[in-house]
């Protein structure tokens, strides 16, 4: 039945915000900020429940680490939905969540690095009533972007 009230909820993968932008280019060197957006699908918390023959159970889930692979062969653990970038924060770099490429999408699919964030849920469950069972489930969810860096030539 925890399965059950799980599947209603309707976990899909992060919403990725990166900067740059997916369709804009990054520079080799220059910081790069991951962050996600935090509906009730896409990062919790979301609860649901479910009854069957008399006995009900309630599950809740949110996101305890999402983990990017930046496609370059390196991968980021971010506890935390990461910090949304701004003009105002110039060249610096994220403070909780971001990357910095040390080579061009060149050679990638497209040219682009495929960036991928894997949310893991974790979804704590209990019975109603009397009975007081409880136990966690863990989830999993992926969402994907293409990433274009280059590296930039100074010309005398």
């Amino acid at each position: 039945m925890a399965r059950q009230a799980v599947d209603s909820m309707k976990l899909v993968g992060p919403d990725i915000d990166i900067n740059p932008k997916p369709g804009g280019k990054g520079l080799v060197g220059m910081p790069v900020w991951m962050a996600v957006g935090q509906s009730p699908a896409t990062y919790g918390p979301n609860s649901a429940t479910a009854t069957a023959g008399g006995v009900t159970v309630t599950a809740t889930a949110k996101v305890k680490s999402i983990v990017w692979n930046m496609g370059d062969r390196t991968s980021v653990t971010c506890n935390g939905p990461g910090t949304v970038y701004r003009k105002s924060f110039g060249m610096k770099q994220s403070p909780d969540c971001g990357h910095v490429y040390k080579q061009t999408s060149d050679s990638s699919a497209d040219g682009k690095f495929t960036v991928s964030a894997t949310a893991t849920w974790a979804v704590d469950w209990q019975v109603a009533g009397g009975g007081g069972e409880t136990g966690q489930l863990t989830e999993v969810r992926n969402s994907h972007v293409g990433l274009t860096i280059i590296e930039s030539q100074a010309v005398n």
